[in-house]
């Protein structure tokens, strides 16, 4: 006669320990597997990561030219070619906070708080256009007093949200802010939050 398959004094099945181990090597296995790293998460709005942009390392510099300067408004226009690349921006931003720090940006700009304490650039503006049309006083004066300017401050200017989606390129310099001097993006973002279609913070 066959022997029964449960016998008295013996237990049933698996150990419990070889059960709850087997239940944490599998759920170890399924957040290893299926859940994403959260440093790969990325937020609603982009920070300082530059997204899909890849910089490239051996871009050319890109020329620019200096087409106009506001100094009530401590704001300055600059014009590259419509060829240039994002990463060209990138690199034209990066050499503008390099020469800030290394206080030579007066060699390439023009000074924004001339005979200022902190220096001639203590508090800029610096809006990169590939489009010289938008690069005029006007539209800097639009894109510096903001989206949420009333208005009749520019009733006949071109409007901020066709004037935000011109910028190439935005450096921001504020010395008196001395945890976030700079603030450097591809597009433009004013300080309510409203931002270009394209825009990136770099720095």
């Amino acid at each position: 006669m066959e022997q029964d398959q449960y016998q008295e004094g013996r237990r049933a099945g698996a150990h419990p320990i070889v059960v709850i181990l087997g239940a944490i090597v599998g759920l170890w296995l399924f957040i290893w597997l299926f859940v994403p790293n959260p440093k790969h998460r990325q937020g609603t709005v982009p920070e300082s990561v530059p997204g899909a942009i890849v910089e490239d390392p051996d871009a050319a510099p890109v020329m620019f030219k200096v087409h106009g300067t506001i100094q009530e408004m401590n704001a300055i226009s600059v014009v590259v070619p419509p060829q240039a690349t994002d990463s060209q921006v990138i690199g034209l931003l990066k050499r503008f906070r390099d020469a800030r720090l290394s206080n030579t940006l007066s060699t390439l700009l023009p000074p924004t708080t001339p005979k200022h304490k902190l220096g001639e650039h203590a508090v800029a503006d610096i809006f990169i256009f590939s489009d010289r049309r938008y690069a005029t006083t006007d539209v800097v004066r639009v894109l510096a007093r903001g989206a949420h300017a009333p208005g009749e401050f520019y009733p006949r200017a071109v409007p901020f949200e066709t004037a935000m989606e011109q910028v190439r390129g935005h450096y921001r310099i504020d010395l008196h802010d001395t945890g976030n001097p700079d603030h450097g993006s591809l597009g433009f973002a004013d300080e309510s939050g409203v931002h270009s279609k394209h825009y990136r913070r770099m720095f």
